[in-house]
């Protein structure tokens, strides 16, 4: 089947057409040749212009990318616990009466320790026994002073009466020593004699001589209790054999007080032995000289169930200063159940001063963090322990300071614990870097990254 044939009318106009194509031309071709150079010179111009500032925006965020203040590290912390310490207790001893005063720690016991800082007890007046020689030797030393612990004093010829006094003594099975007649020594060695074996004999014997007699004696000891404020004390005569030679557990603690502030006194009680003229070779009755810091004082010794014991004591414990410790143990049931109660109390006095551990070196307190992905640990730079007594509290604080690099072993702070007086200070470390971010990063992040404004200040 063929197409139709166009009419005739048609091919006679297409042919017309095209033999006149070489005369169509486009009228924007007609246009001056110098206004489409200008044209060109224009479209040009405004393509550099976007490429211009095509690049320029490119340019300006990537330098504002690389420079962009970027938000520092987020540092967590978190101080070390504070140790829990178990509380002290001091070794009550298991006698009639006992009590305790403590000089050197009121900023670890409180200001009370050194009046009556423990006891037990109902804290009435009970027998005293020969701690009354103590007693008597101050009064004697109130009425006749020694400038110093070397000064002789006075010297004492001792009558035939005053040698019937061992015989006498003697049959009452109070402790004594020889005193022959004629026999002359000086008032220092004469109260050694009294205090240092307890000889009673010697006691009665100096406190006539000095008094004059027992009654003048006893009243100038009734003056004395009551200079001294010693209303609880009761003394009868000056050796002590009386059971109505009475004192409370607080008087006994200020009179041994004032013994130990007494050069001579002080230095008779802590001589464990002593050989003089016609008493010859005396032993201490205090057995715990030298044990655990005991430097005295006088015992006292009625008889069974009756041991009682004044002492003082010298303490290191790792204070700035030794601690002076004063006790009495009043009703023991033996010697040795005195002296081993004595030595328990102090021991635990001792032990509950003690140093804490509260850090060990490299204990993490806290963390860093950076938008990058890096990270270090806070640390703490060395061991650390602190003084205290007994289960004082111990607190924490910490302090954290941004620094200018975070780089490995940089210290940023300190941590401070404090118990007590006491306070102790370890450095707080970075464990590892803080790399700052990397260029790619900060083009690829830019909502992490401080705006421009930011940038220009």
């Amino acid at each position: 089947m063929t197409a139709p044939n166009p009419p005739a009318d048609d091919l006679s106009e297409f042919a017309e057409l095209m033999a006149h194509e070489q005369d169509f031309v486009d009228p924007r071709d007609r246009v001056d040749p110098k206004v489409r150079r200008r044209r060109r010179r224009r479209g040009l111009i405004i393509t550099a212009v976007c490429v211009v500032l095509l690049l320029a925006a490119t340019g300006g965020y990537i330098g504002w990318a690389l420079t962009a203040p970027i938000d520092p590290p987020t540092v967590t912390t978190q101080a070390p616990q504070a140790p829990t310490v178990d509380a002290s207790t001091i070794a009550a001893p298991l006698v009639g009466a006992s009590a305790l005063s403590v000089v050197g720690a009121d900023a670890y016991l409180g200001a009370e320790a050194s009046g009556v800082w423990s006891s037990t007890g109902t804290g009435e007046p009970l027998p005293i026994a020969s701690i009354t020689k103590l007693i008597t030797a101050l009064v004697i030393l109130d009425a006749v002073p020694l400038a110093s612990a070397d000064d002789p004093g006075p010297t004492i010829t001792f009558s035939k009466s005053d040698h019937d006094l061992y015989d006498r003594y003697y049959v009452m099975g109070a402790t004594i020593a020889p005193m022959p007649t004629g026999t002359s020594m000086s008032l220092h060695d004469a109260l050694a004699a009294m205090l240092i074996p307890s000889a009673s004999n010697y006691a009665e014997a100096l406190s006539s001589r000095i008094f004059g007699s027992q009654n003048a004696f006893l009243g100038a000891t009734r003056d004395w209790l009551s200079a001294n404020g010693l209303a609880g004390t009761t003394i009868t005569e000056p050796t002590g054999i009386s059971p109505r030679n009475t004192s409370t557990p607080s008087d006994l603690l200020a009179i041994g007080k004032l013994a130990a502030a007494n050069p001579v006194i002080a230095q008779i009680v802590a001589t464990p032995s002593i050989s003089l003229p016609g008493a010859g070779q005396l032993h201490n009755t205090n057995g715990l000289l030298g044990t655990s810091g005991i430097t005295g004082l006088k015992t006292g010794t009625l008889g069974e169930g009756t041991y009682s014991l004044l002492y003082t004591a010298t303490l290191v414990v790792g204070t700035a200063d030794p601690l002076a410790v004063t006790g009495v143990v009043l009703g023991g049931s033996s010697r040795e159940s005195v002296n081993t109660s004595v030595i328990a109390t102090l021991d635990s006095l001792r032990n509950g001063f003690h140093a804490v551990p509260v850090a060990t070196s490299g204990q993490e307190v806290g963390t860093i963090a950076t938008p990058w992905g890096s990270t270090a640990r806070l640390v703490i730079g060395e061991e650390a322990s602190i003084f205290t007594w007994s289960d004082t509290p111990i607190t924490v604080t910490m302090d954290i300071k941004t620094p200018p690099t975070y780089r490995d072993g940089s210290a940023v702070g300190t941590v401070t614990w404090t118990a007590g007086p006491n306070t102790v200070t370890a450095p707080v470390e970075i464990k590892g870097s803080i790399d700052p971010p990397s260029e790619w990063w900060r083009l690829t992040h830019p909502s992490e990254l401080g705006s421009m404004t930011d940038a220009r200040d």
